[in-house]
């Protein structure tokens, strides 16, 4: 585990490169707000978190698979990793912001990040 990044990602740098061609600035990984999401938007108060489909258990994704040893062991390491995404959204929803999550398995497409990326920055009411 030591080897997995959590910066810096491939399906990062293509969330990263499609704002920043739409024309938006971000900051990366702000350690003063909850989770310390990958992308964020101060001045619209917006934040988008890259997750990778294996490590953040994306439902339905065949990414998603589980090792087949240690179960347990993995079962609580991503019930735990759920568990804190949900926390950091929520505290992130009642600080005032809006969260977007995008999955490793969407990057695959750029011209649905960037739809994706463009509607959540560009929409006033997004939560």
């Amino acid at each position: 585990m030591a080897r997995v990044r959590g910066k810096d990602t491939r399906p990062e740098l293509i969330v990263r490169k499609s704002a920043h061609a739409l024309g938006f600035r971000f900051r990366l990984h702000r350690k003063d707000l909850p989770g310390r999401p990958d992308l964020v938007f101060p001045r619209l108060r917006k934040a988008i978190f890259v997750h990778g489909c294996f490590w953040h258990r994306h439902s339905g994704c065949s990414k998603a698979s589980m090792p087949k040893t240690r179960v347990d062991f993995w079962r609580s390491k991503f019930d735990a990793n759920v568990a804190r995404d949900a926390r950091s959204i929520a505290a992130l929803r009642t600080m005032g912001w809006s969260v977007c999550v995008i999955w490793e398995c969407e990057t695959s497409d750029r011209r649905v990040i960037a739809r994706k990326v463009r509607a959540f920055l560009r929409d006033r009411r997004a939560a």
